[in-house]
C-alpha cells in the first residue's frame, strides 16, 4: 500500500504519519519524486483497513499495490533507477551496451576484444571468468586468472568490467576486480548466494547488479529491500 502525499504536506505532518503506522506494527519508506511524495507501507496491510489515514493530515490518497513486489514497483517508485558504474549511467536515456568474450581465455585475445568492443561503442566489458558448465568435460573458466586478464583490459582501455559470480566464496575477489557483479539465470535461485551478495551491497555501500530474467529481477531486488530494512 501507498500513501501519497498532498503537495503542501509539512516535514511534521509526514513525520506523524509515520509515526502512526509505526505504532501499528508497520514499517514505511518514504521516497520523494519530482511529481509527488509517497511513503510505501511494509507489512500487512490488512492492519489499515479501518485505520482512517486519507482523514490525517497531508494525506491526498491511499492506494494499494497489487504487484507482489511493494519497494521496487513503479506505483512506488515513477522514476527509473540509474546507476552510475565509474561516469556510465546504467538506466539513464543512454544505450549502454555491455560486450566482450563470452569466455576469458588468454590475455591478448581479451585485451584485443575489450579493444574492438570499445571502438564498436560498448561502454562495458563483459566476460566469463566462472563459467557454469552443465558437464564436467566442459571449460569451467580460468577464474581468478580470468578475472585479472579482464582487469588488465580495463586498464588499457578504459572500460568498466561486468563478470559473472557463481560463489559466495568469491565476493570478495569480485568486489576488488570487477565493477558489476553479474548473477546468471541460475543462480536468481541460490539463495544464499543472493543474501551474501545483499549483505556487502548494504553494509558496505558495493555496487550489486542483478542481471537475469527480468520477472526475478523486481523479486530478488524487493528481498533485499525488506531484509535489509530498506
Amino acid at each position: 500500500m501507498i500513501i501519497v502525499l498532498k503537495p503542501e504536506a509539512s516535514e511534521r505532518e509526514v513525520d506523524h504519519i509515520i509515526d502512526r503506522l509505526r505504532e501499528l506494527g508497520l514499517k514505511s519508506q518514504l521516497s520523494t519524486g519530482q511529481e509527488r511524495t509517497i511513503i510505501g507501507v511494509v507489512g500487512d496491510d490488512r492492519i489499515l483497513h479501518n485505520q482512517p489515514l486519507t482523514a490525517m493530515p497531508g494525506v491526498e490518497s491511499v492506494l494499494p499495490i497489487l504487484a507482489p513486489w511493494k519497494l521496487v514497483s513503479r506505483e512506488f517508485k515513477r522514476e527509473g533507477t540509474v546507476i552510475d558504474v565509474s561516469g556510465r549511467k546504467v538506466g539513464g536515456s543512454k544505450l549502454i551496451i555491455m560486450a566482450g568474450p563470452c569466455a576469458v581465455e588468454r590475455l591478448e585475445i581479451t585485451v584485443g576484444i575489450a579493444h574492438e568492443v570499445k571502438a564498436a561503442g560498448a561502454s562495458i566489458l563483459r566476460g566469463g571468468a566462472y563459467k557454469p558448465r552443465t558437464s564436467p568435460y566442459s571449460f569451467q573458466g580460468l577464474g581468478r586468472e580470468g578475472l585479472d586478464y579482464l582487469v588488465e583490459a580495463r586498464k588499457q582501455t578504459g572500460l568498466p568490467v561486468v563478470s559473472e559470480i557463481l560463489d559466495t566464496r568469491d565476493i570478495e575477489l569480485f568486489l576488488e576486480k570487477a565493477d558489476i557483479i553479474q548473477i546468471g539465470a541460475r543462480n536468481m535461485q541460490n539463495f544464499e548466494l543472493l543474501k551474501e551478495l545483499e549483505a556487502w551491497a548494504f553494509s558496505d555501500d558495493q555496487g550489486v547488479s542483478p542481471i537475469g530474467r527480468i520477472h526475478h529481477v523486481p523479486r530478488q531486488s524487493e528481498r533485499h529491500l525488506v531484509r535489509a530494512g530498506h
